[in-house]
């Protein structure tokens, strides 16, 4: 991952289009490209399947706040801790992290203006 100065985004962020979004992952965090493009497929495939718009609209609604949330390292960091929080710890831990990781995720939808389905 490229490293911010003061805590600043890595990069700005992207349009909620594949494409941005794609070229996104791709500086950021490359090691995830495959993923991106794996859930692309599947969205597509659902989308065409289905004659339905929303599975590409939540793939498109799940990596804009993905992207939202690593560019920005600190709260990446964050998101780590409480996930690796999540799965080591007792039952009142899990429900602590599972309750800050859905603020981090509830923010960073609020912030790209897109709600997951």
């Amino acid at each position: 991952m490229t490293i911010s100065a003061a805590g600043q985004p890595l990069i700005p962020q992207p349009p909620a289009t594949v494409a941005a979004l794609r070229q996104a992952v791709g500086q950021i965090t490359p090691a995830a490209l495959p993923a991106f493009t794996r859930e692309l497929d599947q969205a597509a495939d659902q989308s065409r399947q289905g004659s339905d718009l929303a599975p590409l609209q939540r793939f498109v609604a799940q990596w804009a706040a993905y992207v939202y949330i690593q560019r920005q390292p600190g709260l990446a960091a964050d998101l780590r801790a409480w996930e690796d929080r999540a799965a080591s710890g007792d039952a009142a831990q899990a429900r602590q992290a599972a309750s800050e990781i859905g603020g981090i995720f509830d923010q960073a939808h609020a912030a790209v203006g897109l709600h997951s389905r």
